[in-house]
């Protein structure tokens, strides 16, 4: 495996990222990682290198890089219930508009390079506060993403008029969605609702809810990691690019 960091000039700065892939073969189908909201730290690079292992280009840029190169914080800090306003405020700045605007010069940046397949569509993987990433860049840009998973992504069916669910109409990535069934930051109701819009869209997806699971399930370095879970969500994040981006 080779893994670095790297730089990715932006509109608003320089990007900081992790990229990680196999040493030999190639070119690879790319995947991109869209992080939690505690930030690039060794707990997800690990998790790069893991899915670069079965033979994929992977990028997992810092999404907060207009505060500060990564870590940003560190999370022993963040999990402290003083600090916990700062970490939405964090979370919270980063808006659909930036995002949007992220993605497409990471989808670029992917493309240009040589380790990674010529005209291959993509695979996304978002985790808490990236799965609403996963959603909005699946549906900006359809004609360059195959697959999206989303693991104890959080508000994607809510009532504000910019809401993940209400653009599952644009997509035409095959999506899966690994839901905590203790999350507070993605209801049964939501649940319903993200289920009853990718429905009505036709969009190819599959909802799972990982029982006794709370939200940041898959994250080792946190209090709330769940072994089982984490290890079910390899194996349907693993199984989903697997049949997705071999033949996209």
């Amino acid at each position: 495996m080779t893994g670095k960091t790297i730089d990715i000039e932006t509109a608003d700065g320089v990007c900081d990222a992790y990229v990680s892939r196999p040493d030999r073969g190639g070119p690879f189908p790319a995947v991109l990682i869209f992080m939690d909201g505690f930030g690039v730290r060794p707990v997800i690079r690990q998790m790069a290198n893991r899915i670069a292992a079965e033979g994929y280009c992977v990028l997992l840029p810092n999404l907060f890089y207009r505060r500060g190169r990564a870590p940003i914080f560190d999370v022993a800090t963040l999990l402290k219930p003083e600090n916990r306003p700062a970490l939405m405020e964090l979370v919270m700045s980063l808006t659909p508009e930036l995002v949007l605007r992220d993605a497409g010069v990471f989808l670029d940046w992917l493309a240009a390079q040589k380790e990674v397949r010529p005209g291959g569509k993509v695979g996304l993987a978002g985790y808490c506060m990236g799965g609403g990433m996963v959603v909005r860049t699946a549906a900006q840009f359809p004609d360059r993403v195959a697959a999206g998973a989303s693991f104890h992504g959080g508000r994607l069916a809510t009532d504000d008029a910019d809401s993940p669910h209400r653009l599952v109409g644009r997509i035409r990535a095959r999506l899966y969605f690994g839901h905590a069934d203790q999350d507070q930051f993605m209801t049964p109701d939501q649940i319903d609702r993200l289920d009853q819009a990718l429905m009505a869209a036709g969009t190819v997806f599959e909802a799972e809810l990982y029982k006794g699971a709370l939200h940041g399930y898959t994250m080792s370095d946190l209090p709330v990691y769940d072994r089982e879970a984490c290890d079910k969500h390899w194996q349907r994040l693993l199984g989903l690019f697997k049949e997705t981006l071999r033949a996209a």
